[in-house]
């Protein structure tokens, strides 16, 4: 009895060895987090630093979380663009040369933010240019630059499994196969969501659609349909009087359009926008999924979300 249970205690540590083999990963925000937990299926559980409701372009790490870098063998990130608290963080820890930011991996198709179907960049400067004060007052920082949601277009989501996946079997040869096998699996998985939500939004994909801030370029883009604008035109922006103005005489000359706000904002200012202007009130929309059940589903529940809350608003 003795030697048996010498044995199963060999077994146990050896186990636990293998075990910690399996490179610790941290991640920024609850997709990524969700595409990295399908690649690593059962042989671990990636962190991710993003709380519940919280946004991703205002989140301030916990001194706990700021240590745990230091212990990451890797960090899947979107990048600077998205979250700057990491990447200042990441400089602060020396952790830079275990992150690695899937929105500047080779092969990620990339939007700028005035690649925008609507022309309010353009009104932006225009507006500053004409001194427009209520509108140079809106708090916040505006967008420019390279967008950063780029999660929210499947394509990226399906290459960044592979992605994902090398860079793990890199640090973890023992189970390349096991991650390049979950990466395959995922992928069709997001690809038949994929399919079924084109199908989705093929219906409505003129109807004009206002959202609350400038997130869904890249969802717009590769379902093609028709964001026409965005009542704060930068994260966590307090949009002026003008600006609210101008949303509104849009609105009412589209007739049948959409507006929505964020799932994690008050809804009232964009309800007081569409109020009167023959425009539908949609539900909240979370673009970084910061209110769902974190794990291995919650991207496809994301897009899936996404569009059916857009087609159900959009059909008459």
């Amino acid at each position: 009895m003795r030697r048996s249970a010498l044995v199963a205690a060999i077994l146990v540590a050896v186990a636990g060895m293998a075990r910690a083999e399996v490179p610790r990963v941290v991640t920024d925000i609850p997709p990524v987090q969700s595409l990295v937990a399908q690649v690593m299926g059962d042989l671990g559980t990636p962190e991710v630093l993003l709380g519940r409701g919280a946004s991703p372009h205002e989140f301030q790490l916990r001194p706990s979380q700021a240590a745990g870098l230091t212990r990451a063998d890797l960090i899947f990130w979107i990048g600077p663009e998205l979250t700057p608290w990491l990447d200042r963080a990441l400089k602060g820890v020396g952790g830079a040369e275990n992150a690695v930011a899937l929105l500047h991996a080779p092969g990620t198709f990339t939007l700028d933010f005035a690649a925008g179907a609507d022309d309010d960049h353009d009104q932006d400067r225009d507006a500053a240019a004409a001194g427009d004060h209520d509108h140079d007052h809106e708090e916040g920082h505006h967008h420019e630059g390279l967008n950063p949601h780029a999660w929210l277009d499947p394509a990226n989501a399906e290459h960044w499994l592979d992605v994902i996946a090398d860079d793990l079997a890199a640090r973890d040869p023992e189970h390349a196969a096991t991650y390049r096998a979950n990466a395959a699996e995922a992928k069709a998985g997001i690809a038949a969501a994929d399919a079924r939500n084109q199908a989705l939004l093929a219906p409505v994909a003129t109807v004009p659609l206002v959202v609350a801030h400038d997130a869904f370029g890249y969802f717009a883009k590769h379902y093609g349909i028709n964001i026409v604008g965005a009542v704060a035109l930068g994260d966590a922006a307090r949009p002026g009087a003008a600006r609210l103005a101008e949303i509104r005489a849009r609105l009412k000359s589209y007739g049948h359009a959409c507006v929505f706000p964020d799932a994690d904002q008050d809804p009232k200012l964009v309800a007081a926008v569409a109020e009167g202007t023959g425009a539908r009130l949609g539900r909240p929309l979370d673009p970084a999924g910061t209110l769902l059940d974190r794990g291995p589903g919650l991207y496809v529940t994301l897009i899936d979300g996404l569009a059916q809350t857009i087609a159900d608003c959009a059909t008459e």
